[in-house]
């Protein structure tokens, strides 16, 4: 569905909405287009209008107006998704909140701040940096935090400071009848009533629209080291995450790159790492509590072939060293540059089981003649395999869905997930009764539940 074809109630939700916010609501093809496609093969389709909301009373009227029209409502952050999140396969109207970046409250005492939906983890970071405070959820994208809710992300330093689910206290949510609801509160437990947070952290905007968030931060860490190690192979990186957890030493990231990974960073980001299966590490405490820490993971290392680390102490250079961990997914694609179709996948599994499942997905990428480069956030056994496919060539895309389907049911076989941090948008929706069973029709309920007409977001997820 689209402006020019569609029904008459989203052309009546769309005057009203124009009504409400004037030149702020767009039906431009260039901006509607935008507003409908992620960076991935997933198939990405255009609402039939984009509202660019200021506050959570715009986001209540906008609500009102698709709800009394049956008119499907898509949240939009920054767009940084990888699962076909905010692809409008059923029409309606996007509602963008990248212009609610306001920070509403610093508690620097209590260790927890409020902020409107919009605002990116680094314009956080920034405005907190000289209170001493940060926040660590570092998806790697300049995410919005409402986004990283409602998708329940994580990222590098999930394995010290845990995912979004962790580090959420509350919300403000606007439901599909346009009522607004408050989540949490300030205290850091509580025994009052469902964990109704943490029912719309990971909803992917099924549920409601997340319109404000409130977060726990940590004090910045006396001492931050961290590192790159060079490994004969991956199994031996692997190895080197497992023990390195079931020894307790409180890591702060330990990141897996693969060989084709790194000659791709070396290129793209004109650095000279050794192209071999390598470990970024950091650790966060005292000056002495990272001294023991990093002397304690070097002979872990070197038991398994590590080269010596080679650490950056000096912000700037830690900076450098994870900004080219980040732009792993840009610098795989310039190396594939006739294939646009990247397929960023990923799963979790338990951590004695990693070394497994990493060695038999690059085997199957072998015998398959698939270009898939692996990374990952292996302290908490989650990986992730950027996929290339040229779609006019059907023998390719029957080898890299194969490929896919089998990734997925070996993680699940091992007593994993289909996905440790993208979420399940429209991309993973087939694989979702899978790991669920009919865990999926209680989904589904609460989903009924809550938007009657399915409103929010539909197609995506468990809902209809």
């Amino acid at each position: 569905m689209n402006s020019s074809t569609a029904s008459a109630n989203t052309l009546r939700a769309i005057d009203a909405a124009r009504n409400l916010l004037g030149d702020r609501l767009s039906t431009a093809p260039a901006v509607r287009e935008q507003h409908g496609k992620d960076l991935t093969w997933n198939v990405g389709v255009p609402p039939d209008a984009v509202a660019f909301v200021h506050s959570t009373e715009e986001v209540q009227a906008l609500v009102k107006i698709c709800a009394a029209e049956s008119v499907p409502v898509i949240a939009f952050g920054t767009g940084t998704s990888l699962e076909g999140h905010f692809a409008a396969v059923k029409g309606g109207i996007c509602i963008d909140i990248s212009a609610m970046n306001t920070i509403l409250e610093v508690n620097a005492e209590d260790q927890d701040v409020r902020v409107q939906a919009g605002v990116t983890r680094k314009q956080l970071n920034t405005h907190l940096r000289d209170q001493g405070l940060f926040f660590p959820i570092d998806p790697g994208a300049d995410a919005s935090l409402g986004g990283m809710a409602a998708t329940r992300a994580s990222g590098t330093n999930a394995v010290r400071y845990g995912t979004m689910r962790d580090n959420v206290m509350g919300l403000t949510v606007v439901l599909a009848d346009g009522k607004i609801i408050k989540t949490g509160t300030r205290a850091r437990k509580s025994s009052a009533g469902y964990d109704l947070t943490r029912l719309f952290v990971g909803s992917e905007g099924t549920l409601g629209v997340i319109t404000e968030v409130a977060l726990k931060l940590y004090g910045i860490p006396e001492g931050i080291s961290a590192g790159i190690c060079a490994f004969p192979s991956i199994e031996a990186c692997c190895l080197v995450a497992i023990e390195t957890i079931q020894l307790g030493i409180p890591i702060a990231r330990i990141e897996l790159v693969d060989a084709e990974h790194i000659r791709a960073i070396n290129t793209y980001s004109k650095l000279s790492m050794p192209e071999v299966p390598t470990l970024f590490v950091e650790f966060h405490g005292t000056k002495a509590g990272v001294a023991e820490q990093s002397t304690l993971f070097s002979e872990i290392a070197s038991s398994h072939g590590g080269t010596e680390i080679n650490w950056a102490t000096q912000e700037e250079d830690r900076l450098k060293l994870w900004q080219a961990r980040h732009d792993a997914f840009w610098a795989t694609k310039a190396m594939k540059p006739g294939k646009e179709e990247a397929i960023a996948t990923d799963v979790c599994v338990p951590i004695s089981r990693l070394a497994e499942c990493v060695v038999a997905t690059q085997q199957d990428l072998a015998a398959h003649q698939v270009y898939g480069p692996i990374i990952g956030h292996v302290g908490d056994g989650n990986f992730h395999v950027v996929l290339f496919c040229d779609r006019s060539n059907a023998d390719e895309v029957a080898r890299v869905k194969g490929v896919y389907q089998r990734l997925i049911e070996r993680a699940l076989a091992m007593g994993g997930t289909c996905t440790g941090e993208h979420g399940i948008g429209s991309g993973k929706r087939d694989y979702l009764r899978l790991e669920h069973g009919d865990a999926v029709e209680t989904m589904r309920a609460i989903k009924t539940a809550l938007d009657p007409k399915n409103i929010m977001n539909p197609g995506k997820n468990a809902g209809p």
